[in-house]
């Protein structure tokens, strides 16, 4: 009997439960045609990260309050819930938005077709 190669594990998702809320790793893109979350993609580590495009350009927070309507929007929650914990100048963050876990979880299987 020759061996088989295992099934490939699914990737984790790019975001957790964090007290509070969820933390969501995000690859950010600015100066797109416009704002959207483009789905789950992978870094340069092989880590799972939400690709997001971002309209603005990446110079005095413009890209970064995009992030945080876009994903406020996308998410049903106030614009004050959404907080940039790292990255706030690079392309990956750490993005932190207060809710229900569970709740927010499902939202954004349900934004990635799961």
């Amino acid at each position: 009997m020759a061996d088989q190669p295992a099934p490939a594990a699914e990737p984790t998702p790019p975001w957790r439960a964090a007290p509070g809320g969820v933390v969501i790793i995000v690859r950010a893109t600015p100066r797109a045609s416009r704002s959207q979350i483009s789905g789950i993609g992978l870094d340069a580590d092989g880590r799972s990260v939400l690709a997001v495009r971002i309209a603005a350009p990446p110079s005095e927070g413009a890209a970064n309050a995009d992030l945080t309507d876009l994903l406020a929007a996308a998410l049903g929650v106030r614009k004050r819930d959404v907080v940039i914990h790292r990255g706030e100048t690079g392309r990956n963050k750490q993005v932190h938005v207060a809710g229900d876990a569970m709740a927010l979880i499902a939202r954004l299987e349900a934004l990635n077709g799961g």
